[in-house]
């Protein structure tokens, strides 16, 4: 009898509820090729934070334009800017209440919606995600790539193996009087998967501090000294330690059992 092959469930599944929106993808070690070549030849603690997790975009391509107090939007394509409270994606209510249940259908999640604080504003990836259980997203800004001058995101932690909602992200505009541009082909933010554990209050007090240096113990500076010292000292000096040994042990531990 012929052993039927294991279905392995996901660890993250994102649900694309605009039709229109980009899917994700995964982050890549030279962030969107933005990285310098030696960065990325030789600091693997950098391109490994670049490709940790998922990029998402926004739906559409839009604008946003702030006075300090009102904001309106604008989307491409719409020759006329409109004051934003909270709007959908043009064309998706339509969309949703056909596909909908019935006692779902009133309830299609905004695209933008501008909060009571002064220049925020909640965008929709037009995405659901969830995760495997004991697992978060973690959505922040793109990681290791130039930060626009004219909005900033805000960081949060998303406990999507128990709540099956929108995926947004809150940005504040930070320039007045200027339309600002956002791209359907550009990434808006990252996600990256996160155990729920790491970030439980138990783990994160338990931390030490070790005040001063006559407080190291032999085996610190042993260990200090193979990192620092030794590298430097040695007379054919390799480039790049770090990166090949990290390279070397990801490699071995993707190995089959």
């Amino acid at each position: 009898m012929t052993e039927r092959p294991r279905t392995v469930e996901p660890l993250v599944a994102f649900y694309r509820f605009v039709p229109e929106a980009r899917v994700p993808q995964r982050a890549d070690r030279a962030a969107i090729g933005t990285l310098p070549t030696r960065a990325f030849r030789y600091c693997d603690a950098l391109v490994t934070a670049a490709a940790f997790g998922y990029y998402v975009f926004p739906p559409l391509s839009f604008s946003l334009m702030w006075d300090g107090t009102e904001i309106i939007w604008t989307w491409e394509g719409e020759a006329d800017w409109y004051p934003l409270h909270v709007a959908q994606c043009p064309g998706f209510r339509t969309v949703f209440e056909a596909t909908a249940p019935e006692e779902i259908r009133a309830f299609a999640p905004p695209f933008l919606g501008a909060l009571p604080e002064p220049g925020i504003v909640q965008v929709w990836s037009g995405l659901v995600a969830r995760t495997q259980p004991g697992w978060s997203l973690l959505v922040r800004p793109l990681a290791n790539l130039p930060k626009s001058q004219n909005f900033e995101l805000y960081e949060g932690i998303v406990e999507t193996d128990r709540w099956f909602g929108p995926l947004f992200t809150n940005l504040r505009l930070t320039k007045t009087d200027v339309p600002i541009a956002f791209r359907a082909d550009y990434p808006l933010f990252q996600v990256q998967p996160i155990p729920r554990a790491i970030y439980d209050e138990q783990h994160l007090n338990n931390f030490a501090v070790i005040p001063d240096l006559a407080r190291l113990r032999p085996e610190d500076w042993d260990d200090f000294y193979d990192t620092v010292v030794r590298p430097n000292v040695h007379e054919n000096r390799p480039r790049g330690q770090y990166a090949t040994a990290a390279r070397k042990r990801r490699a071995g531990e993707q190995e089959p059992g």
